[in-house]
């Protein structure tokens, strides 16, 4: 999904996980009765009975998980203040230190997969503050909450299937598999289904540490951009000032795009009241917190972010903040 930066602001607060009475299930089967059932279901899929003990042995619904997902920060927040925390001067100067610690690195990773380095250091700040705080929750417990909770049921049964998958290819050990309440692992936050999909193996070891290996974090990372679209010759989006009396029904990222030179055409402008570029990238504008809100041209690479995490306020201080790095 860190400190106070996404969904997974409160990876730090698996200290304090307790088994305890599951009070908000959608369902009236008793949990041992739906894990029995998952596990039949996972066996019909292939699964060994070992990779199946290892992960759900002993595992029992997490309340503080369901809590957790009640108060997502980039649904209850405004963009200011959820930028606020996520963009500040402590980490843009952390930031530019680790893009500088880790260019020759970074410059290798994107040889093969093509993405500015400014956006993988983005990334991992806002995921896991570099690498700091990448969850303490049990994976599987915290699915099992997810999948049994009803809610967004089918979505966390799938990725616990694929948990499980994980263990089963040897690819990583159950007791390993720790990370966020929502089940996201390693410092790049990667769903199990992510893992399998983009987890990249970068420095030969064997196996795609996201967890310990910056080299496979960063083309991890680097890897998911790419493959669902990434262009490494646009950046994300920038800033911009809209006219008196804009048309409200064109500040809409899902239904209206337009060239650049149709927004300067209709008194868009760049956030210091220039010309916007000449080039001719598709756009659409978005305004986080609405009219008396700031607002923003966004691109292609604003859509990525979006697939790694559908939220307009995340995508959108990802962007600034990669930006507040630079290429330095």
């Amino acid at each position: 999904m860190d400190t106070f930066t996404s969904r997974r602001a409160f990876l730090a607060a698996a200290g304090g996980i307790a088994a305890l009475p599951f009070a908000a299930r959608a369902n009236d089967m008793p949990f041992e009765d739906w894990l029995r059932g998952f596990r039949e279901e996972a066996m019909q899929k292939g699964m060994k009975r070992g990779s199946l003990d290892q992960a759900l042995t002993g595992i029992s619904p997490i309340a503080r998980v369901l809590e957790l997902d009640r108060s997502q920060p980039e649904v209850r927040l405004t963009f200011e203040q959820y930028f606020a925390r996520v963009v500040n001067k402590a980490r843009i100067d952390t930031g530019r230190t680790r893009l500088a610690e880790n260019r020759e690195l970074l410059g290798r990773v994107a040889q093969r997969y093509p993405v500015q380095a400014r956006f993988i250091v983005a990334l991992w700040a806002v995921e896991t503050d570099f690498g700091r705080l990448t969850g303490g929750f049990n994976i599987f417990a915290a699915l099992a909450t997810l999948a049994y909770d009803g809610r967004r049921s089918q979505f966390f049964r799938e990725e616990l299937l694929n948990a499980i998958r994980i263990v089963d290819r040897g690819l990583i050990k159950a007791s390993d598999m720790r990370g966020s309440w929502a089940g996201a692992m390693g410092q790049s936050q990667f769903m199990p289904s992510s893992y399998l999909a983009y987890a990249v193996d970068f420095d030969g070891d064997g196996k795609a540490d996201i967890w310990g290996s910056r080299a496979d974090v960063f083309a991890s990372i680097a890897n998911y951009l790419v493959r669902v679209g990434w262009k490494d010759d646009e950046t994300w989006g920038r800033a911009a000032t809209l006219p008196p009396g804009f048309d409200r029904t064109l500040v809409d990222h899902n239904k209206v795009t337009k060239p650049l030179s149709e927004w300067q055409a209709l008194g868009v402008r760049a956030a210091d009241g220039g010309a916007l570029p000449s080039r001719d990238i598709a756009a659409s504008i978005v305004q986080p917190d609405g009219e008396a809100g700031r607002a923003f041209l966004v691109y292609g690479n604003f859509r990525v972010i979006m697939r790694w995490n559908r939220s307009v306020n995340f995508a959108t201080s990802v962007g600034l903040l990669a930006d507040s790095i630079g290429e330095v």
